[in-house]
């Protein structure tokens, strides 16, 4: 029995640390304006109550109505969605919390939050925090990577358990580098003093889309997700057909376009896609 029991928790903490290890690639989650099962935006506060929860959890999180960060709108694969699942009865109201893909694919769903309180408001929020709470273990945790922010201040963040501090030479544009190298759900901080010209702007507003398999073609999606195209094989190399369009989809210069007519225009469109 002693054996059983070990077995069920090995597989049992195996499933969590494999669905955190998963999420752990991901530093964005984004929270729905109004989720399925709500008539109105943000009905009894349920997105801005979610949206706050999730921010103690350690990721940057966005309703979906919000203004996306430029890293994000070039690649949508890089955020979470947050999805409530109602799972009411007359007598109870109850919520599960799923984290899905840009593909619509669960890798992670929290226990049911339930309430028995009469008011809406209070009771799916009483429900969302319980489900959540479910979710104690569930922390992000990043890999050391290095952002640069606007005031030239490098940012680096870490897991291991340490503090270093680390003093460099670099190339004469970069003096005074003093990384503070903080760990464990905290931040390092790097403070340089950079000449403008070395940190370029960065211009590419290139959309990014997903391609998804069909038995004739693909279907091409954005985060939301919605299909954006359905694009059909032709016998020439790396052009393809849109269907219900009178146009194609072809590759140039590492980059896709779609060129169409509408209302008797052509239209252009430059996209990546990540087949």
């Amino acid at each position: 029995m002693k054996t059983i029991y070990t077995l069920i928790f090995i597989l049992t903490f195996s499933s969590v640390y494999s669905q955190q290890k998963k999420i752990n690639n991901y530093k964005y989650l984004i929270v729905p304006e109004r989720f399925s099962f709500l008539k109105k935006t943000d009905q009894y506060q349920t997105s801005s109550l979610t949206k706050f929860l999730f921010k103690k959890n350690g990721f940057n999180v966005m309703l979906d109505s919000e203004e996306l960060p430029l890293e994000l709108k070039n690649d949508p694969c890089k955020a979470l969605k947050v999805i409530i699942q109602d799972k009411s009865s007359m007598f109870k109201t109850a919520v599960l919390i799923e984290l899905r893909d840009c593909f619509n694919k669960v890798l992670y769903t929290s226990k049911e939050g339930g309430s028995r309180i009469k008011d809406y408001k209070k009771s799916y929020q009483e429900s969302i925090r319980r489900a959540h709470a479910s979710m104690s273990n569930f922390v992000y945790e990043p890999s050391l990577e290095v952002a640069i922010t606007n005031n030239n201040e490098i940012i680096l963040e870490s897991t291991k358990n340490k503090e270093v501090i680390v003093k460099n030479e670099v190339e004469k544009e970069v003096t005074d580098i003093k990384p503070v190298v903080k760990i464990d759900n905290t931040v390092i901080k790097i403070k340089n003093k950079v000449k403008k010209e070395t940190l370029p702007k960065v211009t590419n507003t290139i959309k990014t889309l997903y391609a998804q398999p069909k038995s004739n073609g693909f279907q091409l999606i954005n985060l939301k997700p919605e299909v954006v195209f359905i694009i059909l094989n032709s016998k020439v190399k790396d052009v393809f057909i849109i269907k219900d369009k009178n146009g194609i989809f072809y590759s140039k210069d590492n980059f896709w376009i779609a060129e169409y007519y509408e209302n008797d225009k052509l239209i252009q469109e430059k996209y990546q896609v990540k087949f």
